[in-house]
């Protein structure tokens, strides 16, 4: 027997009993006559005592460090009083050593687990990198995570259907992984983005209830929160609305956080999309920062300042403001940084105006727009925004999407470094009502989900006629601003779903090429049909408290899409390429 017990899993229950421990080093203390180590597995830490009593067991211990991997024999016993460690599970007991068997030696450790080590450092040994006691559990928790959805998934009557992994191209809003085929030369299969299409499909094939807990790929650029490897608990529905499908999904969302954090979410609160961003300047708004934007173009669009009046004279103009409470003590020097920050979103600048005295007008503020506002302006300005003394009034004004931008990302900074943000709290949300369509860097309709999902009360003619004004039978599920879900209700009608494609610029020819099977499938009876994806990495990254989904996934990549470790990507076979009729031509 290698092991009678985890190390992490020892308590007063096992006192007095003989036990077999196999795991690792994790420290040594050599006080002279005695020695003791704190021995590491997956479950946790235990310490061990090699005492003069059993000679053998404390000689080997002389020559253990840090990483070696051993084997322990001896007996659980209890730790005196004084020597209770209430910062360990284990912390009441120890083992003390009976026999010693090293399985293998380690050399010196390229990383310190006492030290914070650089990025690379963890991902070119993440091996060892996973040993450490926060990314044990970071995993582990994830493997739990799993296994309550699929729990859940079991009881409302979703069945787990795999998907193929090599595909067709389909756009899907990023690029394509692409796989060539030895056997059809010139051709490629593509690594899928979602399993989008094949879910419909097995609605069409009367599956019901479906879900999936998938890999996916994505070819963009990589953030803290996104890598080119992915996993959604992917899921689809035939015969239930969007609010059915959202009440489901909230069910099992509340369920996880209760399980895994014992954490009641409460009823999640329901706003649209064009709610979030007039109020909060994203689609994902982080609802425990309590600051808000108001709009105030009405106001100042006849003031002779034409940083104001321009936008609120535009049509696609925004002038919108955010009322700091209290934050009047906010230094110029402060001001500039906020300044210069706002600018990374195309703000050409930060207006702001500090309130002294809310009752004396005028007089009462300190700002350099002062000069182009009235008693008037001042008093509609207070009135909208419910300013009271001390606060800091700060102005953004700017095409539409640029000021909503550059004033939701201010809020958030604003929130974080005012303390305003209450991080110990949780703000769940549904986002509903996108719009179907928005335009692309080019100008043209890009569906803002993806091409298969339905718009709300439009017919295919109203659709075409006027497809700006049309909103997506869409919804995000947002979590502390995080979006850990999104789907909608698909589009089950044929002659919709040639519309909408050729709103978005696909002609009849391409899509036979790109979705003839999509569009052969929706003549047999589709029935109506709704879904939507979590993103399992995102989810985790929240339940563990960590803030970069590189913490949760075993095996990452870099953000250049790099794995540090294994050293891929990696130059090809000049054989193997020549099989597939590959040439590859050096980038100039």
């Amino acid at each position: 027997m290698m092991r009678s017990h985890y190390c992490g899993a020892l308590n007063r229950g096992n006192i007095g009993q003989e036990v077999t421990l196999s795991g690792w080093v994790h420290r040594r203390r050599d006080l002279g006559g005695l020695i003791f180590i704190d021995m590491r597995d997956r479950e946790g830490i235990v310490q061990v005592c090699f005492d003069p009593k059993y000679q053998e067991a404390l000689t080997a211990a002389a020559g253990l460090r840090n990483e070696f991997c051993i084997q322990i024999k001896g007996e659980v016993i209890a730790r005196p009083d004084n020597q209770i460690n209430k910062n360990m599970a284990t912390g009441e007991v120890e083992v003390l050593a009976k026999a010693l068997s090293v399985y293998n030696a380690s050399d010196v450790l390229p990383l310190d687990f006492n030290q914070n080590n650089t990025e690379e450092q963890r991902l070119k040994y993440r091996y060892l990198d996973l040993r450490r006691p926060e990314m044990a559990q970071r995993l582990k928790k994830r493997a739990k995570i799993t296994s309550f959805v699929r729990r859940f998934m079991d009881e409302q009557g979703f069945l787990d259907i795999e998907t193929p992994m090599l595909t067709k191209a389909t756009p899907e809003g990023a690029r394509d992984y692409l796989v060539p085929s030895r056997v059809h030369k010139g051709k490629f299969y593509a690594l899928p983005q979602s399993p989008q299409l094949f879910k419909q499909l097995l609605m069409m094939s009367g599956f019901d209830r479906y879900y999936q807990i998938v890999k996916c790929f994505r070819d963009e650029d990589l953030r803290a929160d996104r890598q080119p490897e992915f996993t959604q608990i992917d899921v689809e529905t035939s015969f239930l609305t969007a609010p059915e499908v959202r009440e489901i999904m909230e069910k099992m969302i509340h369920g996880l956080w209760l399980n895994i954090i014992n954490v009641d979410l409460g009823k999640f609160p329901v706003m649209t999309w064009a709610e979030a961003m007039q109020r909060f300047g994203s689609d994902k708004p982080d609802l425990r920062n309590p600051l808000e934007i108001t709009d105030i173009a009405d106001i100042v669009k006849d003031v002779d300042f034409k940083v104001f009046s321009g936008p609120a004279n535009d049509a696609n103009g925004r002038v919108a403001v955010i009322r700091v409470p209290n934050g009047a003590n906010i230094t110029r020097k402060q001001i500039d940084e906020y300044t210069q920050f706002v600018g990374i979103y195309g703000a050409k600048g930060l207006a702001w105006l500090k309130v002294n005295d809310v009752n004396a007008g005028l007089e009462g503020v300190q700002s350099p727009i002062a000069k182009f506002l009235t008693e008037e302006k001042i008093k509609a300005i207070f009135d909208r925004t419910f300013a009271q003394t001390g606060d800091i009034l700060f102005f953004g004004a700017d095409k539409w999407q640029t000021a909503t931008d550059a004033m939701g990302a201010l809020r958030l900074k604003l929130g974080r470094d005012l303390g305003l943000t209450r991080l110990d709290e949780w703000a769940p949300l549904w986002v509903i009502d996108f719009p179907m369509f928005e335009r692309d860097e080019e100008g043209n309709l890009a569906a803002m989900h993806h091409p298969f999902t339905s718009p709300k009360d439009f017919s295919p003619e109203q659709l075409e006629a006027d497809p700006t004004s049309a909103v997506a039978n869409a919804y995000d599920m947002v979590i502390n601003g995080y979006e850990v879900g999104g789907g909608s209700v698909r589009i089950f009608d044929p002659k919709m779903q040639q519309t909408v494609f050729r709103i978005l610029g696909i002609d009849e020819e391409q899509q036979r090429e790109k979705f003839g099977f999509l569009l052969d499938a929706l003549k047999f009876g589709t029935p109506p049909h709704a879904g939507l994806a979590f993103g399992l990495d995102r989810l985790t990254m929240l339940l563990t408290g960590t803030d970069n989904i590189r913490d949760v996934i075993a095996f990452p990549k870099t953000t250049a899409a790099a794995c540090l470790m294994t050293e891929a990507p990696s130059t090809a076979n000049p054989q193997a390429l020549a099989e597939l009729a590959i040439s590859v031509v050096k980038a100039e």
